[in-house]
């Protein structure tokens, strides 16, 4: 294993030296490295400070997940693991970018990297009242208080859900009020742009977040779309995004998702929704891309007469393990739920993983 993710100042760990220790001393030191790189990383924020820490105390009591993991116990995650993970730290220079265009027609947004690119946004469209941006970090705002009645308080994130609230540079909000309905759906659109070439250890890892917040009444449509930097198919990186979407009561969130980023990538998601009374949710998923890519998908349900319809299509076309894992918790009256999911494996050394739980209590 190469560990190369050190506080500045501080000693590497090179492949000679690992003999002299145990592996719990490697793991030790594996997660700490991980934890001290984020964080010296990115430059401080008032706004994220408490998803930070709680992110951080929750990577120093938590291992790399493996098989031994339930989990994990059919999904192999060392060819992260073993690779030379290095965070982004900075955007994409724009003459890098020539061919990457937000969709002309929807509100969109275009992030790089995990970084908003606000020259190749548009979200002027939107209706009054609806607000598509980062998250403020003056307290006393009224849309980036209400974000904060729920940032770091999901529990049952694991592993790589900390690894993106450490690592985040910024939270993009989307913010819908009570009542108002947007006609055409907000497209974000994720483009990896630096990345390892085929065959080294080298692998750039990005952390971007978006929160979603519907108040009662509210309708809205988000399309997340992620990629690949054209001539960048081949490249190694590790997209490691995180949606968080809380429903009002009675309001609506429609959700597309699209992945097809390069096939010697890793692509781990999190999409965590949380439920009021006479809510809906649907979402409409395909994957195709990265070498390894994993969905964990959280709805919880927080009000009776909710609606919850997933579908999902997953395809692996070469060495590929695409993964869903679903979990569906009702814990109030007369929730509807309907779960399809299909996949295709169309290749000796594919592997297609699903594991949709739904818990009523």
């Amino acid at each position: 294993m190469l560990i190369s993710l050190k506080k500045k100042g501080q000693r590497a760990i090179k492949d000679s030296a690992l003999d002299d220790l145990n592996p719990e001393d490697m793991m030790v030191d594996e997660y700490e490295s991980h934890t001290e790189t984020l964080e010296d990383s990115l430059s401080p924020s008032v706004s994220l400070q408490k998803l930070r820490d709680s992110s951080s105390e929750s990577l120093l009591s938590t291992s790399w997940p493996s098989r031994k993991d339930e989990p994990f116990r059919f999904t192999d995650t060392s060819f992260i693991r073993h690779s030379q993970i290095v965070p982004i730290t900075k955007p994409p220079q724009l003459d890098y970018l020539p061919s990457i265009n937000g969709d002309t027609l929807l509100p969109n947004v275009v992030i790089a990297d995990g970084f908003v690119l606000n020259s190749m946004s548009k979200v002027s469209t939107l209706p009054d009242g609806v607000y598509v941006g980062g998250l403020l970090s003056d307290s006393r705002d009224r849309i980036a208080k209400r974000v904060l009645e729920f940032v770091g308080n999901f529990e049952w994130g694991d592993f790589f859900w900390s690894i993106n609230g450490l690592g985040t540079p910024v939270m993009t909000v989307v913010y819908v009020p009570a009542g108002v309905k947007v006609e055409n759906p907000i497209h974000f659109k994720y483009v990896s742009v630096e990345g390892g070439e085929e065959g080294s250890k080298k692998l750039p890892v990005s952390n971007p977040r978006v929160f979603v917040v519907v108040e009662e009444g509210g309708e809205v449509g988000i399309i997340e779309e992620f990629v690949s930097k054209e001539g960048n198919d081949d490249k190694r990186y590790w997209a490691n995004p995180v949606l968080e979407v809380v429903i009002g009561k009675g309001a609506k969130v429609r959700h597309s998702y699209v992945q097809s980023q390069s096939l010697n990538s890793a692509h781990i998601k999190w999409t965590a929704v949380r439920q009021e009374a006479a809510s809906s949710y649907e979402l409409v998923e395909v994957s195709t891309g990265g070498k390894l890519s994993r969905h964990n998908l959280h709805v919880q349900q927080l009000g009776p007469d909710t609606a919850t319809e997933l579908s999902t299509f997953h395809l692996s076309v070469g060495d590929q393990t695409q993964d869903l894992h679903s979990r569906l918790v009702l814990d109030h009256p007369r929730g509807y739920s309907q779960q399809l999911h299909k996949c295709i494996v169309a290749h000796s050394q594919g592997q297609a993983v699903f594991d949709g739980n739904v818990k009523v209590n």
